[in-house]
């Protein structure tokens, strides 16, 4: 009883531990540098955008409106973003100027007189603050935006006939609208935020199909970590069977240690985020394939032919001029072993020798077990991550008995060089579709470095915008109408 109350307490932070991630991403503060130019130009358009409602009133023989408000130039000079620990993102603008122009319609006494007013704010100072967080359905999302905006001052130059007479209620119509541009600068900040950047993250995919046969999970384990360096993100990482989305693969690998900083990202997976695409793969019985005819050498055609002829004679002599063939099958899920060395692949599969009579059932000549080990490389392009197999270990054995593996080992070569030409080709082909990592759309890794760990790798990264912000958020947002039609 003593021995179960240990085991138990010993078994409980594991399992209150929860699940460890298979994918992990950490953008540093030199990823944050470069996003800073493209969050500094959509800011700039959507404080563009502002709209201005209609000024009216009265001060003392005066009667005016303004109307037509247009901001028609922006001075970011200092701005800043960076990392918030335990909130998130800053995003800081601080003296820089504004340039509007508006029209104006003013009545004094008899006079009567229509023109426009260039105005300028100056100390515009602006900071926002983005809280991160993992939403219901595993996403990273901006959950709440902290804004506060202030203009030191503002300045109107008018023209017209009247220009002097104006100077002296410029002071009046300044401060009233300086009270209303402070009023637009945060509800359209927080409407970038909420609206237009949450579009944005909802392009990077949580739950998809990579295939026909197989999807992957990169939903959010929890909310992200911010450090005053980094932002890391833990996600599942898992990949299933379409057919059976809950048979999925324990996660019982280690979890991957990021260290790094000198990259604008980094992308760690563990052995259990390859495991568990191999698994769903065997799964949905992909791991099968029939070698005959062209796709066979005549040199192993007649090697095999004369490894069995014996037992050709005994069962039929009439199948010795039948076609033969090599039915290969997978008897268990693939298995993947990450080192500093390097990573590689162990497969255990059935080979089966069977002779294929024209129009008759194919007739079972011999039954083997291969045993075989892939290198494995990891390539990573673009947003897409690949593995590229080669040949490294291959052994196989009779399931009967050890005098017939004895007689099978003039095939190991010829086998080999079969599978090399013919296997491997296929699955290299199949694999460099690559499965899309969970990153945004128009962004992209560049100068990619993989290095292996005990465990996982890791691939430090530069990275690139193949289109700007807004440009992705428009055509996200008008796929969305499209499919709503």
């Amino acid at each position: 009883m003593a021995a179960f109350i240990v085991s138990f307490l010993f078994l409980l932070p594991l399992t209150m531990a929860g699940t460890p991630p298979a994918c992990k991403i950490r953008f540093t503060s030199k990823g944050l540098e470069m996003l800073k130019y493209e969050t500094q130009r959509f800011v700039e358009e959507e404080l563009s955008n502002i709209t201005m409602p209609e000024m009216a009133g009265k001060e003392g023989r005066f009667q005016y409106t303004i109307n037509n408000v247009r901001i028609t130039e922006l001075n970011l000079t200092h701005v800043d973003l960076r990392f918030q620990p335990d909130l998130g993102l800053l995003f800081e603008v601080e003296n820089s100027s504004i340039t509007l122009n508006f029209q104006r319609r003013i009545l004094y006494w008899f006079f009567y007189d229509v023109g426009f007013i260039n105005a300028s704010a100056e100390g515009v100072n602006i900071y926002t603050a983005l809280k991160m967080v993992k939403d219901e359905a595993g996403r990273m999302k901006i959950s709440n935006i902290t804004c506060d905006a202030y203009i030191a001052k503002m300045k109107a130059k008018f023209s017209g006939t009247l220009g002097r007479v104006y100077d002296f209620v410029a002071t009046f119509l300044t401060t009233g609208m300086r009270f209303l541009l402070n009023q637009r600068i945060c509800p359209s900040l927080n409407h970038a935020g909420l609206v237009l950047i949450n579009s944005l993250l909802d392009t990077i995919p949580v739950r998809s199909e990579v295939d026909d046969y197989i999807g992957i999970d990169y939903s959010l384990l929890n909310d992200p970590v911010i450090t005053d360096s980094s932002l890391d993100m833990d996600f599942r990482g898992m990949f299933y069977e379409l057919k059976n989305e809950n048979d999925t693969l324990p996660n019982y690998a280690i979890n991957p240690v990021v260290t790094e900083y000198d990259k604008m990202v980094y992308l760690a997976l563990s052995e259990y985020f390859f495991d568990s695409g191999l698994d769903a793969y065997f799964k949905a019985e992909m791991f099968k394939t029939e070698i005959s005819n062209g796709r066979m050498s005549k040199d192993l055609e007649m090697l095999l032919r004369t490894t069995y002829f014996a037992t050709i004679m005994v069962l039929n002599p009439a199948l010795m001029e039948a076609p033969i063939s090599l039915e290969l099958e997978v008897t268990e899920s693939p298995k993947c072993t990450i080192k500093s060395t390097g990573a590689s692949v162990a497969v255990k599969a059935l080979v089966n020798v069977v002779v294929l009579p024209p129009g008759k059932p194919p007739v079972q000549l011999s039954s083997m077990t291969m045993e075989t080990k892939f290198n494995a490389k990891v390539v990573m392009k673009g947003k897409r991550l690949t593995v590229l197999m080669d040949l490294r270990r291959f052994k196989i054995f009779s399931n009967k008995s050890a005098l017939e593996s004895l007689a099978l080992i003039p095939l190991q070569g010829p086998l080999k060089t079969m599978l090399q030409i013919s296997v491997v080709p296929l699955i290299n082909n199949y694999t460099k579709r690559g499965v899309q990592i969970p990153l945004a759309e128009g962004m992209d890794f560049i100068e990619e470095v993989v290095t292996y760990h005990n465990g996982y790798i890791i691939v430090g990264a530069n990275l690139h915008f193949t289109r700007g912000l807004r440009e992705v958020i428009q055509s996200k947002m008008s796929g969305e109408m499209d499919n709503s039609v």
